[in-house]
């Protein structure tokens, strides 16, 4: 699985490493070392993957996602330096679909690289798409429609519905949901899943506080409803 991957990284040395990890698996890579030229990069040339440290002169990577999810659904494995919890769900927030804290393993940073490049490549959980209530997931195209209009999803957020379209009304933990979208192996907490359904309601639910497609069992996790409850007119399920 070759791919060519932007390595966004202000400090010589750990670019270097992350290049010539990626090199040895058989990607092509180019590095940058400013957010700004990670902007004009991924635009230039428009990568499978982007590797984003968040501190970086000219440009925050915090905020070279929140530009490129304006243009892109390129999938963000962001590389940080600060341990809370709130920053890094932050980023998840923005449309990132991964972080790693530094230190970092280079052998973790390579597994992770692989799920996400994976995952992104339409290695998806079924073949069978969901249609139910206005909302239509198709894996083999990787799309999502609502009511007749397309819904732009960042890979995590795809993966987690469509890991749920191919068994609907099935109950899913989160710690599920979160080895669906980041692997098993993840160190990542389950906050994170919380994090993706809350975006993920904002793109296809009438009221987000009040889901009806995709909903919470409480004490347990969530699920997506094949048939949703028609909503009257205060809003609420009918």
């Amino acid at each position: 699985m070759c791919a060519h991957v932007l390595v966004a990284e202000d400090e010589q040395k750990q670019a270097d490493v992350v290049r010539r990890y990626l090199e040895r698996e058989g990607h092509t890579v180019t590095v940058v070392h400013d957010g700004r030229a990670a902007l004009e990069a991924a635009r230039r040339s428009q990568p499978d993957l982007l590797v984003l440290d968040v501190m970086m002169p000219k440009v925050d990577g915090l905020d070279v996602v929140r530009i490129l999810r304006r243009e892109t659904d390129v999938p963000v494995l962001l590389l940080t330096a600060r341990s809370d919890e709130d920053d890094l769900l932050l980023g998840l927030d923005l449309g990132a679909d991964d972080y790693m804290t530094k230190p970092y393993s280079p052998r973790e940073l390579m597994a992770r690289v692989r799920t996400l490049l994976r995952r992104t490549r339409n290695d998806l959980p079924c073949d069978g798409s969901f249609e139910g209530g206005g909302l239509v997931v198709t894996p083999s195209r990787h799309e999502v429609g609502k009511d007749g209009r397309m819904i732009d999803c960042t890979p995590g957020e795809f993966q987690i519905l469509a890991a749920m379209a191919a068994e609907p009304n099935r109950v899913f933990t989160r710690a599920q949901l979160l080895a669906t979208v980041h692997g098993s192996g993840a160190r990542v907490t389950e906050r994170t899943v919380d994090v993706h359904i809350m975006n993920i309601r904002k793109k296809i639910e009438p009221d987000p506080r009040r889901p009806v497609h995709l909903v919470t069992v409480f004490g347990v996790g969530y699920k997506l409803i094949e048939a949703p409850r028609a909503m009257d007119g205060t809003g609420r399920a009918a």
